[in-house]
């Protein structure tokens, strides 16, 4: 079952981002490598923050342990949906009531003119964000049920949209192909919602969407979710911070960072995330039967083949790198220097791509004993780590720096991981027959 899940999610994944990578050819033809592409990926960098750190670790890694154990299943659901996107809303409300404000925190190097153009995509594109949750809420309940297909394969509409939105508008002019792209990120958003739905209602879940008053498994839950926000997501904030730091250098520096993480996101979303995604609901179970056994060999099993795809993935990554960024995205207005800063960016990543992907498989263990504080520390500890170096590097090694203080602390995160699951216990699991 563990492989056959690993192949669904892998499978999903490899169609989504194909499809990534066109929608990105596409926008590095059409938008090129300048302001006007840095203003949307601002735009979209908060939002998409949100979506993976929901659609890839806290939401799902305190959801499916509580409701795991939960006795009154239906109203622990339905309480939980209800509250957390009536919080999104209004938080999204906020966001485009001061959109300038929210703009300029997360682009501090803007100057006033181009928070002006970037404020409007910002608005529009958070609203993305609570499509994304009930996307998210769903997968959950879905994933409880060893279901993975639909959510796997669902954020290629995503891509779509952005395709359609991309052909649709590539003859306008470029601030307008960025509202274009705005509104296809929600279009995507609606489309994703939908499929969800279709998959809940032939899994008879729908009872679920129900008013409930809140109770102390809630309670808990939500502590645990704040811990595992922090927990799952030092890697996708260690990005947002290179973005918000490299709106200090050169025009162009963003767009960098983008494109090489998105190079960089694919071995790992295809091998790491759809791992944890479907060994995670098996750990959770095992746990919760008091069956460690059969979770730690599920884990040793997962390890061995995730290891050996992500050395294959970084060997090939980092030899080919500029090829792989010229095939990728130069052409149109996107140049070969572009291509030269973009490949040095993806090589200072891909050094890192083993121990992010290691780390979040051990720290499943951590999150099916509900110990989120405890992983959130340690996120906390790596992130820190991320900020001192990106700060020590960025000055003698601009955007290529940011990019490897990331890596830097993606092996902090690797090393404080294996340290509380136990160094021994892990010599004895990957070691043993």
């Amino acid at each position: 079952m563990l492989i056959k899940s690993i192949f669904t999610n892998s499978s999903g994944i490899l169609v989504s981002r194909i499809l990534g990578f066109g929608r990105d050819l596409l926008t590095a033809s059409i938008l090129g490598a300048n302001i006007y592409s840095d203003i949307f990926f601002v735009a979209f960098k908060l939002p998409n923050l949100f979506r993976r750190i929901f659609a890839e670790g806290a939401f799902t890694q305190a959801f499916i342990p509580a409701y795991a154990k939960t006795k009154q299943k239906i109203r622990f659901t339905s309480a939980i949906f209800l509250q957390f996107l009536a919080l999104i809303l209004f938080l999204s409300l906020l966001v485009t009531l001061f959109s300038k404000f929210v703009t300029h925190v997360i682009a501090l190097g803007f100057d006033a003119k181009t928070v002006d153009l970037a404020a409007p995509l910002v608005a529009i594109n958070f609203y993305y964000l609570p499509m994304i949750f009930i996307v998210t809420f769903m997968a959950a309940l879905l994933q409880y049920k060893h279901h993975f297909a639909t959510t796997a394969f669902s954020t290629a509409l995503l891509n779509l949209a952005l395709i359609a939105a991309l052909l649709l508008s590539k003859n306008l002019e470029k601030y307008e192909i960025t509202y274009y792209m705005s509104y296809g990120v929600l279009v995507g958003g609606f489309l994703q919602i939908l499929v969800h739905l279709i998959a809940i209602k032939k899994k008879n879940l729908l009872k679920v969407f129900t008013f409930n008053k809140i109770n102390i498994s809630e309670n808990k839950f939500y502590k645990n979710f704040v811990s595992a926000t922090v927990g799952s997501s030092t890697s996708h904030i260690s990005a947002f911070l290179d973005t918000w730091l490299a709106s200090f250098l050169v025009s162009g520096s963003i767009s960098y960072l983008y494109y090489a993480n998105r190079v960089f996101q694919l071995p790992l979303a295809l091998f790491a995330i759809a791992t944890s995604t479907a060994l995670f609901p098996m750990i959770a179970r095992a746990i919760k039967n008091k069956d460690e056994d059969n979770a730690l060999r599920l884990m040793k099993k997962s390890t061995i083949i995730l290891t050996a795809l992500l050395a294959i993935s970084t060997l090939i990554g980092i030899v080919f790198d500029k090829f792989i960024v010229q095939l990728l995205f130069q052409r149109g207005a996107f140049t070969s220097t572009d291509t030269t800063n973009t490949a040095l960016i993806l090589s200072m990543y891909l050094i890192g791509l083993i121990p992010f992907g290691i780390a979040k498989i051990f720290s499943l263990w951590l999150y099916s004993h509900e110990k989120q504080f405890l992983a959130a520390k340690i996120s906390m500890k790596a992130l820190g780590f991320n900020i001192v170096f990106s700060l020590l590097l960025i000055t003698p090694y601009g955007a290529a720096g940011l990019a490897f203080a990331s890596t830097l602390s993606g092996f902090i995160l690797f090393f404080l991981t294996i340290k509380e699951f136990g160094f021994i216990k892990f010599k004895q699991l990957i070691f043993s027959k």
